[in-house]
């Protein structure tokens, strides 16, 4: 493996840094209190390429690889994970499921505006009742000649209260559990659409959540997305893609959290030392300082098999759960010794170590908790010694 960035990489890295703490950096404080979309900042990045960043330039994209998206949604995140999770889910969620599944009409009508960052994007799996869990879903999608009608309540939809394109897994066939999932494309401009509670969330609170309730919601037939009943295939592998993203996010956040506990180490005294001469504490920064480069090393080695599989066709779901899950667990981990280290002012909210803190947390959870993700790895594992 060549851990050497290219040129453009390092580019892309060092432009999303600059922007990161240059645009968004100075207002995150502020989104994080308000809970207001920052519409301004997405659509800066949007102009920067920063919203589609591996998808074609024909179809509105950068068309740049991997790597380059993970180093710029760890920068991103870094700054502020609530812009880290608009990114991520308008290019890992959206823009990769149009782009591999979509027609080449419906990329054109969709996939466009959203590579480019003129839409922003959604993706909407969850309900109130299905989770983990995604062949309990109770919404239902019912043909009518050449429309859907759809009905039910979703939850958790990341974006949902601004997204300009949606894309929905519904059932088609309840009896079939899972394999009666089908995937859609859904215009929020059409009747029958009708925005739910927005979600009062402990973290990344800029990055707007709702609930959405679909009433008699008439959806084209050539908006179906794949074929009847692939919907969770489509589902699963879109997800691939999402948990590299969601690795990198975490990433960022442990980055941001370590380079404040090194800051405040050497600043900070105590009994007549500075409290980085402590031995506790170093060790903290030495662990930190590991697991974080470890992170980084299964971020990258998730983002390359998916480099390759664009050329294989082969899927990259063990290495992407890894990186997700240990990534998201080191961010966690991280930003908890973070809040210890600066002690009382770590809990104050006149320093940004407990907005970390609460951020970290949903990398645990959204995407595939961490438990869903030890299972796939096990049974990737199972799998490959069973052959």
């Amino acid at each position: 493996m060549d851990l050497q960035l290219t040129p453009e990489q390092i580019e892309i890295r060092d432009a999303a840094r600059k922007f990161a703490q240059k645009e968004i950096a100075p207002v995150a404080a502020h989104f994080d209190e308000t809970g207001e979309f920052p519409r301004e900042t997405v659509m800066k990045m949007g102009q920067l390429g920063f919203m589609g960043i591996e998808i074609p330039e024909e179809y509105g994209g950068a068309g740049l690889d991997t790597v380059c998206y993970v180093l710029a949604l760890e920068e991103i995140s870094k700054a502020d994970a609530a812009h880290g999770t608009i990114m991520s889910v308008n290019n890992s969620l959206v823009c990769h499921g149009l782009l591999k599944f979509g027609t080449e009409e419906q990329k054109r009508q969709w996939l466009a505006p959203v590579a480019s960052g003129r839409y922003i994007g959604a993706y909407s799996l969850t309900e109130p009742m299905s989770g983990s869990d995604a062949g309990t879903m109770r919404s239902r999608a019912v043909r009518d000649g050449d429309y859907y009608v759809i009905n039910g309540r979703k939850s958790w939809v990341s974006s949902g209260p601004v997204a300009d394109v949606i894309i929905l897994f519904t059932m088609t066939a309840p009896e079939k559990k899972h394999r009666g999932i089908t995937a859609f494309i859904i215009d929020p401009r059409q009747p029958g659409f009708v925005l739910g509670k927005v979600e009062p969330k402990l973290g990344i609170r800029a990055s707007a959540t709702c609930e959405i309730v679909y009433e008699d919601y008439r959806c084209p037939v050539e908006n179906r997305l794949g074929e009847e009943g692939e919907g969770f295939k489509i589902a699963m592998t879109i997800l691939d893609a999402g948990r590299i993203g969601i690795a990198a996010q975490a990433l960022g956040i442990a980055e941001a959290a370590y380079e404040a506990s090194v800051k405040y180490c050497q600043e900070r005294e105590a009994f007549g030392q500075k409290i980085g001469e402590f031995q506790g504490l170093q060790w903290m920064l030495a662990d930190m300082k590991t697991r974080i480069e470890a992170s980084r090393l299964l971020i990258y080695n998730a983002a390359l098999a998916k480099e390759r599989s664009k050329v294989t066709g082969e899927r990259y779901t063990l290495e992407a759960s890894m990186a997700k899950l240990y990534a998201s667990e080191t961010a966690m981990w991280v930003t908890t010794k973070a809040v210890q280290i600066h002690a009382g002012m770590g809990y104050s909210k006149e320093m940004p170590i407990e907005r970390y803190f609460r951020d970290a947390k949903i990398t645990e959870i959204y995407e595939g908790t961490s438990e869903i993700q030890r299972l796939i790895i096990a049974r990737q594992i199972l799998g490959e010694l069973a052959k």
